[in-house]
């Protein structure tokens, strides 16, 4: 990593608190860039939040929120987003050949007109860096509107969580291997 990992002991007491706010939150567990965002207490606490309701409480069902989050790991070649998604994805029943084909950069095959419009929402804003009118309209008419403002949040927020986890070099655990390449 390219900054301190901060043992629990050595921790400020407002850098203990976020720590153990997110251990006993959804997720049971300090997530990989509250490593890095814990130097900044206040980010760390707002951002896992955020995080922790973008994840677990909008309207979009895990198996759609997770294809979310791969492509924008894929988008940003985040290993350690990859990793630690692609086993949430399979839990959460999204198709082995959709996930292979987002790390190979091709296109995947899509059985359901919700999950499609997740896909093309997803890598039409990362890569244009804007959405088509006709696009938004079938995303509203798939998953509401409130879906589709939720689903644009949580392409935001995993966006930090790539960034944060390539600037600071926060890779997949010792063992392990990444599935994606450049």
């Amino acid at each position: 990593m390219r900054i301190r990992d901060i043992a629990h002991d050595d921790m400020t007491e407002a850098q203990r608190r976020v720590a153990d706010e997110a251990v006993s939150g959804k997720r049971g567990r300090m997530p990989a860039p509250l490593r890095a965002w814990i130097h900044s207490p206040e980010l760390g606490q707002r951002a896992q939040k955020l995080g922790e309701l973008l994840r677990y409480d909008t309207v979009l069902e895990p198996r759609l929120s997770e294809l979310a989050i791969l492509v924008t790991a894929r988008f940003w070649t985040s290993h350690y987003e990859w990793f630690a998604h692609r086993g949430e994805a399979l839990k959460a029943g999204l198709e082995p050949g959709i996930i292979e084909a987002i790390a190979a950069r091709s296109e995947p095959h899509f059985s359901d007109a919700r999950s499609r419009v997740v896909y093309d929402y997803a890598k039409q804003l990362h890569q244009a860096h804007e959405i088509t009118s006709d696009l938004h309209a079938g995303a509203v008419r798939e998953l509401g509107e409130q879906g589709v403002v939720e689903l644009v949040g949580l392409l935001g927020y995993y966006t930090l969580v790539a960034m944060t986890l390539n600037a600071f070099e926060i890779g997949v655990p010792v063992g392990a291997e990444s599935e994606l390449r450049p």
